[in-house]
């Protein structure tokens, strides 16, 4: 397993919408420590580390990249738990979705979500968002040190 610290875990299912946001973070060298998955199960056992991440050892991401739409576990009940939890509430958690419904937000916004992005659908301005997102939260936001 990966024994690197993560700084950005992006869960996104979709390989085309996924490489983007790594080709736009990469374009804007974010994506140095950038760790994707692919499925809401497996998303909550790397955060948490449980099941095959036990070992991992990377700690917790910096930011969370989340859509909504996932396979098995879905973004809401993933960030449901990153909330909840005392040892990761404080993750800034960015719901990164092609969502535009109003009851997605509310219910985003109600748990804790630190903000909501609709996805743009042209490159440019994709890769103008995510950059803008890097930006933001790893360089400009200050995060309590926890230890």
């Amino acid at each position: 397993m990966e024994s690197k610290s993560v700084e950005i875990l992006l869960i996104e299912d979709n390989p085309y919408e996924a490489e983007l946001t790594i080709r736009g973070l990469k374009k804007h060298n974010f994506a140095n420590n950038l760790h994707h998955i692919d499925d809401g199960a497996d998303a909550l056992d790397f955060i948490f580390e449980r099941g095959k991440y036990k070992d991992h050892l990377s700690g917790l991401p910096k930011l969370i990249l989340l859509d909504i739409k996932l396979p098995r576990v879905d973004g809401i009940e993933i960030l449901r738990q990153i909330k909840a939890n005392d040892k990761t509430k404080s993750i800034p958690v960015v719901i990164l979705t092609s969502s535009k419904e109003n009851q997605d937000v509310k219910a985003c916004y109600e748990l804790g979500v630190n903000s909501y992005i609709v996805k743009p659908v042209d490159f440019d301005s994709f890769s103008k968002a995510v950059a803008d997102l890097g930006m933001y939260w790893m360089l400009l936001n200050t995060a309590p040190v926890f230890k």
